[in-house]
């Protein structure tokens, strides 16, 4: 039997911890000069030195070893003056060297931070290490299961192999509470946006760039730690704090039940919601780690990490201390904001010339809803700031009503249009027309006499239907206030 949420807490501590593996932006990949433009067909883009050939010799790139170091400059992390690369070794089809060049025991920034802000509470998350290695190939396996066991066969495509990969590693985070799994996802939210904000990476989870494992642990309040499980290559925001809850139940049951946590890395579907075994987990001691022989270390010049820290862009978390100040808006707004991940599209939105309530409603109402039934973050939606704010200006001059604005949006997201032309090739502007309106209100009058006559006879507000009539007739195009004034003359009806 599946145990509720509420009982795991009343019983059990989560300690939880993420392991965020960020793809850089970078033209070429970390080692090699092979593009990473994503959706090539297949296995065309390597070249001797990222597929691991006799005798090709690796070349670190400097724009990522650049954007790791701002990375962690943004986490608050000292930067080591003098760090060096190392080979990870493991058989495994997504790696044609039979290594990963990564960084082990000497990466190249340590001991930072993270603050993230939930239900008026702070929670600091301790960043262990950020350090720099390569992407691995990508793996299909092709039968019932999508996974490697029960598959057909197998395909696999190396020209993510070498791709310049970050990997942020959070210190045990204890005393969580009934908030673990959404403090695991406001700190990959918060994440994101900050390297969204540096511009280091386009942080898409869908395509991979961004990929979080998740590990998870319970214990009786007092007692140590338990043995924790690593959930992996978890891509969404929302299966982040659905694994952590989900894990939580899981090991709940088995300890009510006396059995021992396996330390395994596990693999959480995302249409059941729970997680499914992988293998056993394995320490650093596996791996066999030594200096890569071919790489020079890195030492990085105190002036150049210093100039790095100072041209650091306007951070998340500042820009939304100064948002809330410029907007004016209350605290209780801020937080659903917040809460719903459109602070700074708000921002983005007044600054871009919108009012200050229209950019608020238009992203916590219409976009949020349409974001939560994609499941996708507001910001992923494809309708920018630009586009709200055009249309909330078309809106005001009368060009477009709320609901004409609403089927503007519809065709953005489906095509990321510009909404003047969206707005012109679809012929979606409000009808004022008096010509056109006045035959739709004859016959909209024709076809409800009993509530002709109920208007006739001083029951103004009965004209409503008569509106939604002369509306639909126009294709919800037709201006409400032009096709009421315009029934109500026809009526013989004048407001007082």
């Amino acid at each position: 039997m599946t145990l509720a949420y509420e009982d795991v807490l009343a019983r059990y501590e989560p300690v939880i911890g993420l392991e965020t593996h960020v793809e850089l932006s970078t033209v070429s990949k970390m080692f090699c000069g092979c593009s990473t433009e994503f959706g090539a067909e297949p296995n065309t883009q390597i070249c001797p030195v990222c597929l691991g050939l006799p005798g090709a010799l690796p070349v670190a790139n400097e724009k990522a070893i650049e954007s790791t170091i701002r990375i962690g400059l943004a986490l608050n992390c000292s930067i080591a003056p003098w760090c060096r690369f190392a080979r990870k070794n493991y058989f495994y089809p997504d790696m044609p060297k039979n290594f990963q060049t990564s960084q082990y025991d000497e990466p190249l920034c340590v001991e930072g931070y993270l603050d993230i802000e939930l239900d008026g509470q702070t929670y600091r998350i301790g960043i262990e290490r950020v350090h720099l290695e390569e992407d691995t190939g990508k793996n299909t396996h092709v039968g019932t299961s999508g996974r490697i066991h029960g598959a057909d066969y197998s395909l696999v495509d190396y020209n993510r192999a070498g791709i310049p990969l970050v990997e942020i590693v959070t210190k045990p985070v204890p005393g969580t509470g009934t908030l673990a799994p959404e403090v695991a996802r406001a700190y990959v939210t918060e994440l994101r946006n900050i390297l969204r904000t540096l511009g280091v990476s386009d942080v898409r989870m869908e395509q991979g760039s961004l990929r979080c494992d998740v590990n998870t642990s319970l214990n009786r309040p007092g007692d140590e730690w338990g043995t924790r499980t690593e959930t992996k290559n978890v891509n969404s925001l929302r299966s982040v704090e659905r694994a952590v809850r989900s894990e939580m139940i899981r090991q709940a049951g088995l300890l009510d039940a006396g059995d021992r946590i396996k330390q395994e890395t596990r693999h959480f579907s995302e249409t059941t919601g729970d997680t499914r075994p992988g293998r056993s987990k394995e320490e650093a001691t596996d791996y066999r780690y030594f200096p890569e022989p071919d790489l020079v270390p890195l030492a990085p010049d105190a002036e150049w990490v210093e100039q790095l820290r100072k041209a650091l862009p306007e951070l998340p978390a500042a820009r939304r201390v100064r948002i809330r100040e410029t907007l004016g808006v209350s605290a209780d707004d801020m937080q659903q904001m917040a809460n719903a991940g459109v602070v700074d599209l708000v921002g983005a939105t007044v600054d871009a010339g919108a009012p200050v309530a229209e950019a608020r409603n238009w992203w916590l109402g219409y976009l949020a809803q349409e974001a939560n039934k994609r499941e996708v973050e507001p910001a992923d939606l494809g309708v920018t700031p630009a586009h709200v704010a055009r249309i909330v200006a078309l809106v005001a001059d009368g060009t477009l009503s709320s609901a004409l604005g609403r089927q503007v949006v519809d065709v953005v997201l489906e095509t990321g249009a510009d909404v003047d032309a969206v707005v012109s090739e679809k012929g979606l502007q409000v009808v004022s027309d008096t010509g056109a309106l006045g035959a739709a209100a004859d016959e909209a009058i024709a076809a409800n006499p009993d509530i002709a006559e109920k208007v006739r006879g001083g029951k103004v507000n009965a004209v409503g239907p008569l509106i939604g009539a002369v509306r639909k007739a126009t294709g919800g195009q037709a201006d409400a206030a032009t096709a009421r004034a315009i029934l109500l003359e026809k009526l013989g009806v004048t407001e007082g």
